[in-house]
């Protein structure tokens, strides 16, 4: 009598099970990456934006001495707030004031804040 090789073809069920774990957790890795990036895009428009919205205020203090009236910048910027803050300058700033302008915005859990500052010249002098 002949022996055969009983050796099956084929896929065993144990090794489909185990490419398909092992697939399911690529999937779930790439899933969460993806979501990391989402993330971090999101904080960086969101700070591009108060950026933006900030130097905006800024060149139109500069330019008219009023900031943007706030429903243009609700209109421009929805979900950011701004803060002016102004000050007299010191030192040889004197004959200036400082203008502090905050904006901020939330992406995802995060709070974005950013302050710009410029010296202005006062009404009446250039």
């Amino acid at each position: 009598m002949c022996r055969r090789n009983l050796r099956p073809s084929g896929f065993l069920l144990t090794e489909l099970i185990v490419s398909l774990s092992v697939l399911a957790i690529l999937m779930v890795c790439f899933a969460l990456l993806l979501q990391a990036f989402a993330k971090f895009n999101g904080y960086q428009l969101v700070k591009q934006r108060c950026i933006s919205a900030g130097q905006a205020e800024l060149d139109s203090l500069t330019a008219t001495g009023r900031p943007i009236p706030s429903e243009d910048f609700e209109r421009l910027w929805p979900r950011l707030a701004v803060s002016i803050e102004e000050s007299s300058g010191t030192g040889q700033w004197q004959a200036m004031k400082l203008v502090q302008v905050t904006t901020s915005g939330r992406s995802f859990r995060n709070k974005v804040q950013v302050r710009l500052c410029r010296y202005i010249t006062t009404n009446g002098e250039q």
